[in-house]
């Protein structure tokens, strides 16, 4: 399913007509505070039930600045219970470091998913968001999960430079890969989404991207200046501009390095309808931009529970029908071919055993 019905008359872009521009400051604050739309939980109760795993951050975070409830406890059973490569450095800088997690059979031309966490850009950790890695792992599937220098030390810049230098640094190391797959949460959908628009030429690679999971993200910055977020992160309309994907997707039209390249873009039920907005007008805007594309919302899951999902090895999203991984065969639901699912889409084997370097 690449396309959705009934979606193309919504508005295709950040300018004019967008519903954020008719809000009140305190609704615009409400539609970009995730933990407001949390269904199970009231936003206080949230807030401490999200805080007590993987947060460094005091009481004085704001709502919007949840972390990820079991990162610290998936990353810990990660680390402890597989083979990885942990504080790998991509770049020079003290913040620039990533984690490697192996399947048991190393292989020459293994499959790489590519995480980046969320966290308004202003907190979270590679150190508490291992959360797929046991189901993917299990599959055959080598997943990075990626730090970068957050708000305040890092801008938003900075931030998107790091992600490319990281994508880089997996691509040099591993240049027999079988594909490289970014994901990303909310902030790190953001973050992923830029790599649409990357240059990699001037970095002297062109990194094997065969797809993006964008999950609950947020891509056009300019609602976010007026929030309370933008202190720590935007001061002008062309910091937004400049890092928003879909912006420079709506008016300067980028095609894919690779035409099977394929994005996933999904949003929880229980997102807010601005983060709705946000993730259909990226959709569309890369459907008629020529992408391979499709759109799901995910049912009865908020902006967190997705991640919680993202632990489970009978989770849809962590599935990975025999067939599709080893024939490529078409699937029958979009989420079949989540990037996080690795498929050999031209029904490639997978190459020979190796060992995980360094060993």
């Amino acid at each position: 399913m690449d396309g959705m019905d009934g979606m193309d008359d919504l508005d295709g872009g950040p300018e004019g007509g967008a519903p954020w521009k008719r809000m009140s400051k305190e609704e615009l604050e409400n539609q970009y505070s995730p933990s407001r739309w949390v269904v199970r939980l009231g936003a206080e109760e949230a807030l401490r039930t999200y805080s007590q795993i993987g947060n460094e951050a005091g009481p004085e975070v704001p709502q919007v600045h949840l972390p990820y409830f079991i990162g610290e406890e998936a990353t810990k059973r990660a680390q402890a219970t597989g083979r990885n490569l942990l504080d790998v450095p991509y770049g020079d800088g003290e913040g620039e470091k990533l984690d490697i997690y192996f399947p048991e059979a190393v292989s020459e031309g293994l499959p790489f998913l590519v995480f980046f966490h969320g966290g308004y850009w202003q907190s979270g950790s590679k150190d508490s968001s291992a959360f797929m890695v046991g189901p993917l792992t299990a599959q055959g599937v080598a997943v990075v999960i990626v730090a970068y220098d957050v708000a305040p030390k890092g801008t938003l810049d900075q931030m998107v430079a790091q992600v490319t230098q990281s994508i880089v640094f997996v691509q040099k190391q591993y240049p027999g890969n079988q594909g490289i797959y970014l994901c990303g949460h909310s902030a790190g959908a953001h973050l992923a989404a830029m790599m649409l628009l990357a240059n990699w030429t001037k970095h002297g690679v062109t990194p094997n991207l065969k797809g993006f999971f964008l999950v609950s993200g947020i891509y056009d910055l300019e609602p976010v200046m007026h929030t309370s977020e933008n202190a720590s992160l935007l001061t002008t309309l062309e910091d937004a501009q400049r890092n928003s994907p879909q912006w420079h997707l709506k008016t300067a039209p980028t095609q894919p390095v690779d035409p099977a390249c394929r994005i996933l873009v999904t949003v929880g039920q229980h997102d807010s309808p601005e983060f709705h907005r946000q993730s259909r007008e990226l959709y569309q805007t890369l459907r008629r931009g020529g992408w391979k594309v499709s759109f799901e919302e995910l049912h009865d899951v908020d902006h967190f529970e997705i991640l919680w999902n993202l632990t489970q090895k009978d989770y849809v999203l962590t599935q990975v029908p025999l067939q599709e991984t080893i024939t490529g065969t078409s699937a029958h639901s979009p989420l079949l071919f989540v990037p996080l699912f690795i498929s050999s889409w031209d029904g490639s084997t997978r190459g020979g055993v190796g060992s995980v370097p360094g060993e």
